[in-house]
């Protein structure tokens, strides 16, 4: 009889910890690797490569005078405005005291709708080109 009440412990401390058991196999045990650095798609984007990486001079003598120059913190957004599109190009330091270059690019027609950036890069450039 004693052998039948270690019977019934056993069971019922088995029985409370299936469901601890069950969850616990669902559980993965896989490392957590840190974030991996990838470079922005716009960097592969055919045309972006006449903008992308350039200073706020270099912008300057590809565009003409900026339309619109924000500042936050050591972030800088400057907008381009021509008759095809609008264009912010938004520029940071790469290091602590280097000079902000562009990392994205945002493009967009006129009443708001987006536009391939190569292109309105392409439309911008020819506005300084006339004469």
């Amino acid at each position: 009889m004693a052998w039948q009440s270690t019977r019934m412990i056993r069971r019922r401390y088995l029985t409370s910890l299936a469901p601890a058991l069950l969850l616990a196999a669902c559980t993965t045990t896989a490392p957590v690797r840190a974030p991996v650095a990838e470079k922005p798609a716009n960097l592969h984007e055919a045309g972006l490569e006449r903008v992308i990486g350039k200073t706020a001079t270099q912008l300057v003598a590809l565009f003409g005078e900026a339309d619109l120059d924000g500042r936050e913190g050591q972030a800088r957004r400057l907008q381009f405005v021509g008759p095809a599109c609008v264009l912010d190009a938004y520029l940071y330091p790469a290091s602590a005291g280097a000079e902000p270059v562009v990392t994205y690019l945002d493009a967009r027609l006129p009443a708001g709708d987006d536009i391939d950036r190569a292109s309105c890069i392409a439309a911008l450039s020819r506005r300084t080109a006339a004469p």
